[in-house]
């Protein structure tokens, strides 16, 4: 099911539906200035209503946003379709006496995860939901401690907890001759530690349970009361493959926030790194997924590549990841027209290199034997558990941020051809990569002769008080950042929920029901961050 088909309705279908179907509803549904609906429900609608979105009406489910108030605790739960449509927020209040809320995830299975967090970090559990406990916190954490509360006091040390000598992972399978295969949490590469549990009764993996966040930062915590500034830096450094698409949703919330808009040519220099970051971090994807495979001189090749394109960033913005260049209102370096065209040209020889390296490995036999109708990812099943990116993408799911919900040059300037497969398979997210990193090379061949002239960044930042949404395509998919600063000019909530939270949550489908010398090579077909979950 090609999902650049399906019917999506218009702002004005949203509300006469919802007043339709909720008689009273109208006092408690409007348009906000940015364009997004803002619709405050109760408990006893939440459950009905996040579920005629996302199953009737086709929204996507974005993020989970809790803030301890006062007396009560917000709910937000954040939805988006195409530009016509825009984001949707719903919001519910309850006493903090009540640590009790209904759960959506029976209906809205992308919001499974999101609601265990919350648990974990809110003590707060979800009436309905089929597992809670033991998700971000693991066993270690003393049980009734939330480190996202309010009261919660970050200066003082909290014993860790004995580990029960006795746990076992909880298994599925109980048939005769069934057994658990764990694989990590400690790789001999690069990888940050991350655990499977792989059950089976034969050769084929018939389930299995991802256990990550082995390294909880607590990054949302140390960020409230602290100035932009310094929110900005953990932003950058939330995940280092992808620093520039996590500090441009972080600025673009901060800017909506104050009214702000960057310059054309701070503008067009964020879409010129932002798909430089993109073609590096696919080539370094593409890499992977050769490695995976034991093809030495094809992950050679695309290593150098990798390599050419991140001593291309450092000489552009002075940090192969890009670190330091962006900031509310725009960016922080300037480029000359030499610049620009140097990189015109090395970035034209890397994609006729990959162009090159792509024929060779769609004529490789032994290479499509291992990736062709592997790991497979079903359209249904990519919609309900909500994955993003290349991942969704790979299994006909046309949803690119830079395309239903432009922003920055991406609302005209920039038209960005959506890289589609159907098979759902690692062969069909490999092309996906490949064709993206044609894209984003083809953008920064253009942009990089047509840099408009002019400042890089609005002279003048004045912070106001307020709260928003900042999205960006990233490389792995949709990364969505909630900002919300108080009076003094301090961040009071900073909420990130990165792509690979979402994708995470859906691995499972394409390991499981293949053969255990598979697993790695799924692994790397979705070229998923552990280290961006870890929040």
């Amino acid at each position: 099911m090609n999902q650049s088909h399906i019917a999506r309705p218009t702002r004005k279908d949203l509300m006469d539906g919802i007043c339709s179907r909720w008689p009273g509803m109208e006092a408690n549904t409007r348009i906000e200035e940015d364009g997004s609906a803002l619709i405050t429900c109760d408990i006893a609608t939440l459950r009905e209503l996040c579920e005629w979105l996302f199953c009737e009406n086709n929204y996507a489910f974005a993020t989970l946003i809790v803030e301890d108030e006062e007396a009560d605790w917000l709910f937000r739960y954040i939805f988006y379709g195409d530009a016509e449509v825009g984001v949707v927020h719903v919001c519910m209040k309850q006493p903090k006496s009540n640590t009790v809320a209904p759960s959506i995830s029976a209906g809205v299975h992308a919001a499974d995860w999101h609601e265990r967090e919350v648990e974990d970090l809110f003590g707060i559990s979800f009436e309905g939901h089929p597992r809670l406990g033991d998700f971000v916190l693991h066993e270690e954490w003393p049980e009734g401690v939330n480190p996202m509360k309010k009261d919660f006091d970050a200066s003082k040390p909290y014993m860790h907890r004995q580990v029960d000598p006795e746990w076992r992972p909880l298994r599925i399978l109980e048939a005769q001759g069934a057994f658990m295969m764990p694989i990590g949490p400690v790789y001999s590469d690069y990888a940050e530690a991350c655990q499977f549990f792989l059950e089976t009764v034969g050769e084929d993996v018939v389930r299995t349970t991802p256990r990550i966040f082995y390294k909880f930062r607590g990054v949302e915590k140390l960020a409230e009361n602290q100035p932009v500034e310094r929110v900005l830096l953990m932003a950058e450094r939330f995940s280092g493959a992808s620093a520039f698409a996590h500090s441009l949703a972080f600025c673009r919330a901060v800017e909506k926030i104050s009214g702000l808009e960057p310059p054309p040519r701070g503008q067009v220099l964020r879409v010129l790194f932002a798909e430089l970051e993109r073609l590096r971090h696919h080539v370094g994807a593409i890499a992977g997924i050769c490695g995976s495979t034991a093809l030495a001189v094809a992950t050679s090749q695309a290593s150098i590549l990798e390599e050419e394109l991140l001593r291309l960033s450092c000489i552009m913005s002075g940090h192969r990841y890009l670190f330091g260049v962006n900031r509310p209102g725009g960016i922080s370096i300037d480029v000359t027209s030499d610049q620009c065209k140097m990189l015109g040209d090395s970035v034209r020889s890397i994609a006729s290199d990959l162009k090159n390296l792509f024929d060779m490995l769609r004529l490789s036999s032994s290479f499509l034997d291992r990736i062709e109708e592997v790991g497979i990812v079903s359209t249904e099943n990519a919609l309900s558990y909500g994955l993003v990116g290349p991942v969704a993408r790979g299994s006909g799911i046309a949803r690119d941020l830079r395309n239903i919900l432009p922003y920055g040059p991406y609302k005209s300037q920039i038209a960005c051809q959506t890289a589609l497969e159907t098979e759902g398979d690692g062969y069909a997210r490999l092309r996906v990569l490949f064709r993206e990193a044609e894209e984003s090379a083809n953008i920064i061949c253009r942009l990089s002769s047509e840099l408009p002239p002019g400042d890089v960044a609005s002279p003048e930042f004045r912070l106001k008080a307020g709260q928003a949404l900042g999205w960006v395509e990233a490389p792995l998919g949709a990364a969505f950042h909630w900002v919300s600063i108080g009076e003094e000019g301090a961040v009071k909530r900073y909420r990130v929920t990165p792509p690979s939270f979402m994708n995470w949550h859906g691995f499972h489908l394409a390991a499981e029901n293949f053969a255990f010398q598979d697993f790695p090579i799924v692994m790397a077909t979705f070229g998923l961050s552990n280290a961006e979950c870890d929040r």
